[in-house]
């Protein structure tokens, strides 16, 4: 990456008893401090996407989109810094350290801290984004439906993004395991999966807790966009979670635009191997946030 610069480890929350958590910033150029002009698009101030990684909740790192979506080389956030967007990818707490909803707390912090720092990386406001992979697609999911939720000791700035786009997120705790593949690698009511680590219980015990943590239980009319991409043959994510989250916001009478991706699995892996799903969705979801930065 050439275009600008990158800031990485800027603590933007230190939730009490955790360790700090941190965001890498990765800027045009242009975007930094001091620089006094309009981004492509239009607008004061550049577009903005806040990436949540995935690793079940329990594992992952920022600004990584998975060892195989990294192991091909495109670097799909860098694409998205060259097509004119301030990327920030943050940090949430693990399942290990807290349990639901610690990691959406997170995950607002990280879009309070970057509309608050706003003008010193010459973010436009209003346009602001949420974007994620998996476990990240999920909070990024549940970030764009519950926009304005107070929570108590939180900053009152604004946690709005406008638009969101998810890779192969879970957004029903309460049917994943029944809409697991024969050939799933994992389920959501395995003893001790990764959605019953999130919540603190198994799903089917807890319904409530399930539904809570579930961006379907969320859905509004007045939901920002959505851009939902996944693949047919997803043995981790069953591909009916994007395929309901969409069907609900449709009838809901939001904007959603569902890519699904024949054959592939997660992490975009497909039987030869090659990069094509995981190109398709990179230019998808560039496409998207584009028209969304049009927009206004």
């Amino acid at each position: 990456m050439t275009a600008g610069q990158v800031l990485k480890g800027i603590e933007f929350s230190h939730p009490g008893g955790a360790t700090p958590l941190l965001l890498d910033l990765y800027l045009p150029a242009g975007s930094y401090a001091g620089a006094d002009q309009d981004s492509e698009a239009g607008g004061p101030g550049f577009p903005a996407v806040i990436h949540f990684h995935g690793g079940g909740w329990r594992t992952g790192e920022r600004s990584s989109l998975g060892p195989t979506v990294d192991g091909f080389g495109l670097s799909p956030i860098e694409q998205l810094v060259e097509a004119g967007f301030v990327v920030a990818s943050a940090d949430y707490r693990p399942s290990a350290a807290a349990t639901f909803p610690a990691q959406l707390l997170d995950a607002k912090a990280a879009v309070r801290w970057l509309r608050t720092n706003a003008a010193e990386y010459n973010v436009d406001p209003d346009r602001i984004y949420a974007w994620g992979d998996s476990a990240g697609g999920h909070l990024a999911s549940l970030v764009g439906l519950t926009t304005g939720a107070v929570e108590k000791g939180t900053s009152q700035t604004d946690d709005r993004v406008a638009a969101v786009a998810a890779w192969y997120p879970p957004t029903d705790l309460t049917r994943m395991g029944e809409q697991a593949r024969p050939d799933a690698v994992a389920s959501a009511d395995d003893p001790g999966s990764r959605e019953a680590l999130l919540i603190g219980a198994q799903p089917a015990d807890a319904p409530d807790l399930a539904a809570a943590a579930s961006p379907i239980t969320y859905v509004r009319e007045d939901a920002p966009p959505f851009l939902l991409v996944h693949g047919t043959a997803d043995r981790f994510v069953p591909v009916a979670q994007s395929a309901s989250l969409a069907e609900a916001l449709q009838k809901a009478g939001a904007g959603v635009e569902l890519l699904l991706i024949e054959g592939a699995d997660h992490m975009w892996s497909l039987p030869d191997g090659s990069q094509a799903a995981a190109r398709q969705a990179t230019a998808a979801t560039i496409d998207f946030f584009r028209r969304q930065a049009q927009k206004h």
